[in-house]
């Protein structure tokens, strides 16, 4: 290339007085050095620039293309079009020469020559707890603390190896590349460094629980092999049923009503004892689950359903019951703190990375079982082995979103699932990480996870067992009489919702989540003429279950108790300023601790109209003035006067209701709703009251009929049991499940709400575990 073509000739100033000068300075200029002028010569350029060329011509060809689809609509072109699309995010499937990875050995820590065959998994994000300190005082184990970004930089505890995020990321482990800074799912490269120093077994373990008599070899088989090892049959879930596929534990050890983490809601219910058991040799049980008492392995919604908020759970277990296996076919839910694993499913410890935390351990779980039938394993669930203490303050239900939406169609989709890989396991837990990704149950980032995890396994000397040559479809066995095997398990109380559990649950648990889905975002606001020292925290334990928000409000304020002030004459007044406390509630539910509200008979209701006891004639009463009563007739003259200072809208619809002047409405107002669409039209006519003394009986269906025609009203209360005559006593034959509300029914004292709870138990059969 010609000087010329890159840069600016030099200035020629220097040469105008100097022809000798400037004619040596001038180079030598070759024959045909400018002959072929590239201005000129239209082939040569398109040769030199001809990549710029096609980039143009395809750029005017894209342009093009995507106008044409636009605003011609062909419909062939537009699927072709996306079909390219979906191409280019479809998942690759890794490629993975297995034979050619290279050992990682460590180099960087202390521990480098250091073995043990038995170790303890932690993740820890702050300072030693005790539990933990005891995790370091079980013989034969060595605890292993995985820090995060969460993690103070001074940790330390004597006995345990602490790694921390620098530590881990200089091991030379592919995974750490895909794991979160402040996640515990950083407990894989634990996995992989346990490993690496000669594991056999790891407990997978949590900083909060303490293991019963701090003993792990007294619950779990540590041995499946030599003298060690318990020579025994386990029980085991009947295979009669193909289509149960996941299965509740805590039944099969006295716990009915509680269901673990992971378990599919539409699940929940299943909570009758198991006809029969068979039984299975042991010795396969590569994955042992154990119970946790006081705080189970549960789910948001049961916490958030059965727990008062004033009482720790302390939920125990049947110490006695016999670990029970599962068969091939049939899962249970695995958690990430305290499951003992030995090394032929030291595979089964990888977290995935794309999920939720809280569904990464339960994902893990499933996902391990299915491949853990392929070298003809199994999981076992065991009695209590270590008690966990409630401490927790906020239960994060958002982070259990993908359990709830994706676990259902997730185990139905590995039951199934069939593989076409048929030698070697790894090959197997790749396709099948890669078939989940296909079906949306993870992202293909898990796939790449999954990758980096196997080689990592292989780098570290990890042997991958052999595969089972199993006919996953064949037909079961038949169960003989003599294979039966009973158990039946016992019904031990538990403490939660601050009082014992001594009933039965049946299916309604379904109906609770239900219920509470209904209403989970309604604000209670209840007011109590009895003794709120004897009664608040019942009627929150009654409704809260239920309602969003309980709010109790009595002529007498307590703080203790969080009973707000308020005057039941002229609570209406005080009803927008709670309106506004919570601007994201549904709706406004208002209740008088003489009405009794069936919330399972509410369900129909309509939930943007308005609800009131318009069609009950004893409760809603249109009267004239007749001049007998100087209480009515001021109050009829308050009506007049805000009703003629009403926007015109609110006027009409009022008039329209009430086409008498002389009559005015009086009700009891003893349960009212109002929805979110109504909150300013109730503010505003409050509002218009101002300082006048109206009456809550009266100002309230004046204020209804402001806002919103009768007809529109929804009816729903229409059919409750109303005897304003009867004496507030708790009187059975006045009670009936089938009603959306009961009036009169007072409840003074704990034996009061007793009564209730039993007669309403008609309806909700959970409420039995209230009392």
């Amino acid at each position: 290339m010609l000087v010329q073509d890159r840069t600016n000739p030099k200035s020629p100033k220097t040469h105008n007085n100097n022809s000798n000068s400037s004619n040596r300075a001038l180079p030598t200029v070759h024959p045909n050095r400018f002959s072929e002028s590239k201005s000129l010569d239209f082939s040569t350029w398109a040769s030199e620039n001809l990549y710029k060329i096609v980039t143009i011509l395809l750029l005017i060809a894209t342009v093009a293309a995507l106008f044409f689809l636009r605003n011609v609509g062909d419909t062939a072109a537009l699927l072709c079009f996306e079909s390219q699309s979906q191409q280019l995010e479809t998942i690759h499937f890794p490629k993975i020469k297995w034979n050619s990875i290279e050992p990682i050995v460590d180099k960087t820590t202390p521990y480098a020559n250091f073995r043990s065959e038995k170790w303890v998994v932690v993740s820890v994000s702050d300072y030693p707890s005790d539990s933990l300190k005891n995790l370091v005082k079980i013989k034969g184990w060595q605890v292993l603390a995985i820090g995060n970004s969460k993690t103070p930089s001074d940790w330390s505890l004597k006995g345990t190896i602490f790694l921390s995020l620098e530590q881990q990321a200089q091991l030379g482990f592919r995974v750490v590349d895909f794991l979160p800074y402040d996640s515990y799912v950083r407990k894989t490269v634990g996995y992989l460094f346990a490993i690496q120093h000669g594991a056999k077994k790891i407990f997978d373990a949590d900083d909060r629980g303490d293991v019963i008599d701090n003993d792990i070899g007294k619950h779990f088989d540590v041995e499946l092999v030599g003298e060690g090892a318990r020579q025994e049959v386990i029980l085991q879930y009947s295979h009669e049923n193909p289509n149960r596929t996941v299965v509740n534990p805590y039944v099969h050890f006295g716990q009915r009503s509680v269901w673990p983490r992971g378990m599919p809601l539409e699940n929940v219910g299943e909570i009758g004892h198991e006809e029969y058991y068979t039984e299975v040799f042991g010795g396969k049980q590569f994955i042992q689950q154990g119970i946790s008492n006081g705080l189970p392995d549960v789910d948001s919604v049961f916490y958030f359903t059965r727990k008062s908020g004033l009482e720790a759970f302390d939920i125990r277990f049947d110490e006695r019951a016999q670990k029970v296996a599962l068969p091939q076919g049939m899962m249970v839910p695995v958690n990430s703190f305290n499951t003992l694993y030995h090394s032929s499913a030291f595979w089964a410890l990888m977290l995935p990375v794309s999920v939720s935390t809280m569904a990464s351990d339960v994902l893990r779980g499933y996902w391990g079982q299915r491949l853990l039938w392929e070298i003809g394993g199994f999981v076992v669930v065991y009695p209590p082995t270590v008690h966990r203490y409630d401490r927790i303050e906020g239960y994060p239900f958002s982070e259990e979103k993908d359990l709830h939406v994706n676990v259902g169609r997730l185990t139905k989709f590995l039951v199934s699932w069939r593989s076409g890989k048929h030698r070697l396991l790894f090959e197997k837990i790749l396709e099948l990480s890669y078939a989940m990704a296909e079906e949306g149950l993870w992202s293909e980032k898990d796939v790449k996870f999954t990758a980096a995890w196997l080689q990592d396994l292989l780098a570290v000397r990890y042997q991958q067992p052999r595969l089972m040559t199993l006919e996953l479809d064949r037909p079961r066995a038949t169960i003989g009489h003599g294979d039966r095997k009973e158990f039946l398990p016992q019904k031990l109380p538990s403490v939660h919702l601050g009082v014992e559990e001594i009933g039965t649950v049946n299916y309604e648990i379904g109906n609770l989540i239900r219920w509470r889905k209904t209403f989970g975002n309604v604000v209670l606001i209840m007011f109590c003429s009895g003794p709120v020292e004897r009664t608040a925290l019942e009627w929150r334990l009654l409704y809260g279950r239920i309602f969003k928000t309980v709010i109790i409000l009595a002529e007498q304020k307590n703080e203790d108790l969080v009973v707000e002030e308020g005057r039941l004459d002229y609570l209406y007044k005080q009803l927008p300023s709670i309106f506004n406390r919570y601007s994201s509630a549904e709706g406004f539910l208002f209740l008088h601790d003489d009405t009794i509200i069936n919330y399972w008979n509410l369900l129909q209701a309509d939930k943007t109209k308005l609800w009131i006891t318009d069609k009950v004639p004893e409760s809603w009463t249109p009267v004239r003035d007749d001049g007998k009563s100087d209480w009515f007739t001021q109050q009829a003259e308050l009506v007049n006067k805000v009703v003629n200072s009403m926007p015109v809208h609110f006027q009409v619809s009022y008039k329209e209701s009430m086409p008498d002047p002389s009559s005015t409405t009086l009700c009891s107002s003893e349960v009212f709703y109002v929805p979110r669409r109504f909150v300013s039209d109730f503010i505003d006519l409050v509002n218009l009251v101002g300082d006048l003394d109206m009456h809550q009986k009266v100002a309230v269906p004046m204020i209804f009929l402001s806002m919103d025609s009768p007809q529109n009203f929804d009816s729903v209360f229409g059919t409750m049991i109303y005897k304003p005559d009867q004496p507030s006593t708790n009187s059975t034959p006045s009670y009936s499940p089938e009603v959306p509300a009961v009036h009169p029914w007072g409840v003074s004292s704990e034996q009061e709400f007793i009564k209730l709870v039993r007669i309403m138990a008609a309806g909700d059969p959970l409420l039995m575990e209230l009392v």
